[in-house]
């Protein structure tokens, strides 16, 4: 976890890189965007603005669609609703179900339910998995303001390393509705395992949110995968003036060229209180990569194509 100073540092260098490239360039380049890691409320954690709010804000802005993500329960079955009072059906919303114990935990039966309400990804256990607890044991940053029940640690595999018969299951439900396999918090080890056994079993779409980001990955462990068709998502929220930065600019470059741009995609990861809106954080990550090299191509591909691909709007 970055000291307190290093956040500080890692803040101004952001700051001071991203004043490098005007407003208008990174708006045109938001301009058709998705971000797929959307943090809106509600939920038991504080938010600054709920699902319509950010969906308003991303149409403002040019965007293409988002997709919402809560720890603790699937906005996918109010998808078709929000759509009918936005009124844009050339902007797309998506959602998903996380597999954490407050949703079911690693239960088919419920993923079999939500794959039916049109969630389109489905997200291992996050807050509940047993590498995020082990690992977040001294600083926890998902907070809610909710005293939730002391919850079991959630695995993929069992004792001999194997994975899970009713992971199995969900595997091929995943692979049934062609949706989206997130890797969750999961540790990579177990990542490798999962990722595995979904290729296996026909999982064509395969996502590894924030690697570098308590999920123990290496720079070879992001390569790999990416080449085995993962793509690799870096949270915005981690790099730019964000209460919750973790990396310097050059980390954010580093983590980008270990998977490849063709293999690369940004999402906001944000919505919390005291931070950058999700259109915001997308806007100062698109400032962020120009400034660090990246080419306006090169952008787009991370926030547009590759993002549009793994929701399917490329096929």
């Amino acid at each position: 976890m970055a000291s307190a100073d290093d956040v500080k540092r890692n803040r101004e260098e952001a700051r001071r890189l991203m004043s490098t490239v005007d407003d208008a360039t990174a708006n045109r380049l938001l301009e058709g965007a998705l971000d797929l890691h959307v943090h809106s409320g509600p939920s038991t954690m504080p938010r600054q603005l709920d699902h319509m709010q950010a969906a308003e804000e991303a149409v403002a802005a040019g965007m293409r669609g988002l997709l919402f993500k809560d720890h603790h329960y699937s906005v996918a079955p109010f998808i078709p609703l929000m759509d009918r009072v936005l009124g844009r059906p050339d902007f797309r919303m998506y959602s998903g179900l996380v597999l954490n114990n407050s949703t079911g935990g690693l239960d088919p039966f419920v993923v079999d339910a939500q794959l039916k309400m049109g969630a389109k990804l489905i997200w291992m256990p996050t807050a509940q998995a047993a590498n995020h607890i082990r690992s977040a044991h001294r600083k926890v940053r998902l907070a809610s303001n909710v005293k939730l029940k002391d919850s079991p640690l959630l695995t993929v595999v069992d004792a001999s390393g194997n994975i899970l018969d009713e992971v199995k299951q969900i595997l091929d439900m995943i692979a049934e509705f062609d949706a989206i396999l997130s890797s969750g918090h999961l540790h990579v080890w177990e990542i490798w395992r999962l990722f595995d056994e979904a290729r296996a079993r026909g999982v064509k779409r395969l996502l590894i949110n924030h690697p570098m980001y308590g999920l123990h990955f290496t720079y070879d462990d992001i390569r790999d995968l990416a080449n085995l068709g993962a793509l690799v998502e870096q949270s915005a929220g981690l790099y730019v003036d964000s209460r919750f930065n973790t990396f310097s600019p050059q980390e954010l470059k580093e983590h980008i060229e270990a998977a490849g741009v063709a293999h690369s995609s940004i999402g906001s990861d944000l919505g919390q209180v005291d931070n950058p809106t999700p259109v915001e954080g997308m806007r100062q990550a698109i400032k962020l990569c120009l400034a660090l090299g990246f080419s306006e191509a090169d952008v787009r591909t991370m926030v547009a194509d590759n993002p549009a691909k793994l929701v399917g709007l490329s096929d």
